[in-house]
């Protein structure tokens, strides 16, 4: 199966549900280490494998299944102890599975089914030659579900070689936005961007926010520097350690921090409920992850607000997520920064030395125009 849809529209209850009817159909499965993985989940980051371990967990509460979530950026003592317990599905990320196959710890032999989730982020962050490897080492006949939030050409072709003849599921095609997210924008200066930022996060309702970066680095500074303001802010990326990060999600979800800086790869494990702004500090190159990115706003039927924050550098983005999302982004021109800023993406006027005397050049090129 192939299944496309943005962030938001249900994708690990559509898989996780039907894997454990199909699983507890034939009853429960033998106990302690007679169990063999019967499904295998990949994901693309830490965050979101744990997210869709979680919702194993809930939704098989009440079987008898077990499942467990291995990632890298943790000792691996507890997941080997659990693998040899013995499970029914195993959640994991492509590096650290690979690592513990080839330490002779987990046998694939036995999957029946095979998950691939944010396929389109595997890709963005290089994996795909790790999956190839992994298929390598699955049985043959299997059921195979690729998921995607976007699904551009490469995907496509990756789609092509691993699925036999598959059923294909496309919905909120990524071109829509919720009605249900107000979309505005800011044209505001690079250097100016975190004091604005800063005031719409003081002068504006917001419970929570998330607030996107294109780098590490840039979402550790913008952190940083509202924090400086007076702002509870943290930033999650993957230079940090899996426990930081577990840290500053539970921090977000409680309410302890109030706004959350992410790039776009640590942020596909982000899902809390409540967000209720989506910040662009910068705006994506692709025009896609501007869906992504706001879809974490506006969900299970509530309002969302998405602000970005548009240099002048950056109005060819704004241009290519406008003509993909098919929609004119508002400009907001109330800009909290003071009477100069009133205009502050438009390029600089010349320089005027009013006691400077005209050159001769300069009045050439007047009396020829």
């Amino acid at each position: 199966m192939l299944g496309c849809a943005q962030t938001g529209t249900g994708k690990t209850a559509a898989f996780a549900l039907p894997i454990l009817h199909r699983l507890t159909h034939d009853g429960n499965p033998p106990h302690g280490r007679g169990r063999r993985i019967r499904v295998l989940v990949l994901s693309p980051t830490r965050e979101l494998a744990a997210q869709i371990g979680e919702s194993f967990q809930t939704y098989g509460y009440n079987t008898a299944l077990r499942q467990t979530v291995i990632f890298g950026g943790v000792g691996q003592n507890p997941q080997t102890r659990a693998i040899k317990h013995g499970v029914d599905i195993l959640v994991a990320t492509p590096g650290r599975l690979i690592d513990l196959m080839n330490q002779g710890y987990i046998d694939l032999g036995s999957v029946e089914t095979f998950v691939l989730d944010e396929a389109d982020r595997m890709l963005d962050m290089g994996f795909l030659p790790d999956v190839r490897h992994i298929i390598t080492k699955l049985p043959e006949r299997r059921q195979t579900l690729l998921f995607a939030a976007t699904m551009p050409e490469t995907i496509e072709r990756f789609a092509a070689a691993i699925l036999h003849d598959p059923v294909r599921i496309r919905i909120a095609p990524v071109k829509e936005t919720s009605e249900l997210i107000e979309h505005s924008v800011f044209f505001v200066p690079q250097k100016q961007k975190t004091r604005l930022l800063a005031n719409l996060l003081k002068t504006r309702t917001v419970t929570r926010a998330l607030v996107f970066t294109r780098t590490k680095h840039g979402a550790d500074r913008v952190a940083r520097d509202l924090n400086r303001s007076g702002i509870r802010a943290d930033a999650i990326h993957g230079n940090k350690s899996q426990g930081a990060r577990e840290r500053s999600l539970a921090d977000f979800k409680s309410n302890r921090t109030h706004v959350l800086v992410a790039t776009d790869v640590a942020s596909r494990g982000i899902d809390v409920e409540g967000i209720s702004h989506v910040l662009n500090y910068d705006l994506p190159h692709e025009p896609e992850t501007y869906v992504h990115r706001t879809g974490r706003t506006g969900r299970a039927g509530a309002a969302g607000i998405a602000v970005s924050l548009c240099d002048i550098g950056e109005r060819k983005h704004l241009k290519a997520i406008e003509r993909l999302i098919r929609q004119t982004l508002l400009v907001n021109k109330d800009i909290p920064l003071g009477e100069s800023h009133t205009h502050p993406a438009q390029p600089p006027s010349p320089k005027k030395h009013p006691h400077r005397k005209p050159s001769r050049r300069h009045l050439a090129g007047s009396f020829k125009r």
